[in-house]
């Protein structure tokens, strides 16, 4: 069911962004030879007009093919035969139309559900930041200088930023008046192995905590925590409770871990780590709203998913994430078959619901993603048009086909890395 459930998501999200290409040039009078859903041999096809609509026989992707796309070809109808302004729009209308079909699903989720606002519901004892004014109740707008406008913002920021030993400056909404103010937040230190696990009642771990001994001692995302100096380690509680009984102190540990089926041995010692604390807890529960606030709050939905993409992505530039933080459609696939068993007990609805903010954020994602300025890609061909547009006379076709050719061949290359990735994690 997951796969199929997959098949769909994709497909309708490709076909969107197609339809975007399609429909502005068809307003611009570029001729569409062949409008398609999917990869491969056709396996149905009906010819309208000057178009040839097709189903091809592997369901994910889908295109737009245009008259004399990737050739020196100018004459009316043919997409270069098009001003520079017309082929601009065509471009970008794939991305764009991403943008729009995330904010309709948006509507629909903020509209049932409704929206969820970054609202302080509780503090940590001796709060630095209650004693500087932070209530309950207080809505935060602003966090480190980064704009908050739902929950989802907060949460996000503070996952891909770790939290410092140094001021904290804030913002926040109270009674429609918004409010500052900068505080020391509380740190602890503790020695840990550093490690996050998948849940409290597993020991798999999902990441590591930078420069910690865990990762140095060649532990791997998705390894199993068995036992800690011949200690079964059956879950997490048990893991709790070793930790009650032995105190982590600096000195060596003997772990076993499992991978792929296969038990390894490792030492690690603890490292001492400065942790710092929140020092406030907000809502992450959705709000019923109504009126102009569903707008409003789609829109922001869908700012968030972007902004979080291009969080992301400039993380992967710095260096905080690597190519095996990337995940491609094996790993999408196992994330909507993971999020449809679990919310089936919630009921069809709430299954709906997730299913379509899964389907926002892979829409959002496709949009900014296309958007780069990298050949093959959309943002690539406006790179080139956009050249055109200062230099008023076009790039040689056969050096921007020669280009795109290339980057389409190491898009391809990173994808089966990527996909490799995700059959190890699965496995």
């Amino acid at each position: 069911m997951k796969i199929i459930l997959a098949v769909l998501i994709f497909s309708a999200i490709i076909l969107f962004h197609e339809l975007g290409h399609f429909l502005l040039a068809k307003y611009n009078k570029v001729t569409v030879t062949e409008f398609s859903l999917g990869m491969g041999p056709r396996i149905a096809s009906i010819v309208r007009g000057e178009t040839r609509y097709s189903l091809k026989l592997l369901p994910l992707g889908g295109s737009c093919a245009m008259l004399g796309e990737d050739e020196d070809d100018t004459a009316p109808g043919a997409f270069n035969g098009a001003s520079v302004w017309a082929r601009i729009s065509i471009v970008a209308a794939g991305p764009i139309f991403n943008f729009v079909l995330a904010f309709f699903l948006a509507l629909v989720i903020v509209s049932y559900l409704g929206y969820v606002p970054a609202r302080v519901v509780d503090f940590v004892p001796n709060s630095p930041a209650k004693e500087q004014g932070l209530q309950k109740g207080d809505i935060i707008t602003e966090y480190q200088g980064y704009k908050i406008d739902i929950g989802s913002d907060l949460y996000t920021y503070q996952m891909m930023n770790e939290l410092k030993n140094e001021p904290v400056t804030l913002k926040y909404l109270r009674d429609e008046q918004e409010y500052a103010l900068t505080y020391q937040p509380l740190v602890t230190q503790n020695y840990l192995l550093g490690f996050r696990r998948s849940d409290s009642s597993s020991m798999k771990i999902e990441s590591f905590l930078p420069d910690m001994p865990l990762e140095k001692a060649g532990l791997q995302v998705g390894d199993v925590i068995t036992a800690i100096d011949g200690v079964p380690i059956a879950d997490g509680n048990a893991y709790n409770e070793y930790l009650e009984k032995h105190p982590l102190d600096g000195s060596p540990l003997e772990l076993t871990f499992e991978r792929n089926k296969t038990s390894y041995h490792a030492t690690v010692t603890p490292k001492l780590y400065e942790s710092v604390s929140q020092d406030f807890l907000y809502n992450l529960n959705a709000e019923k709203t109504s009126g102009w606030n569903v707008i409003k709050y789609s829109f922001l939905e869908v700012k968030y998913w972007i902004r979080t993409t291009i969080m992301s992505l400039s993380k992967l530039l710095g260096g905080q994430f690597g190519l095996k933080d990337l995940s491609g459609p094996v790993g999408v696939v196992t994330v909507i078959g993971d999020t449809y068993e679990k919310s089936q007990s919630m009921g069809g609805m709430m299954t709906l619901m997730n299913m379509l903010t899964i389907a926002i954020l892979l829409s959002a994602n496709l949009g900014v993603m296309n958007l780069l300025p990298l050949p093959a890609l959309d943002g690539g061909r406006l790179v080139f048009y956009i050249i055109e547009v200062i230099a008023r006379r076009p790039v040689n076709r056969q050096i921007e086909g020669a280009v795109h050719f290339v980057g389409f061949m190491l898009l391809m290359a990173l994808m089966l890395v990527v996909m490799y990735n995700d059959i190890v994690r699965i496995l």
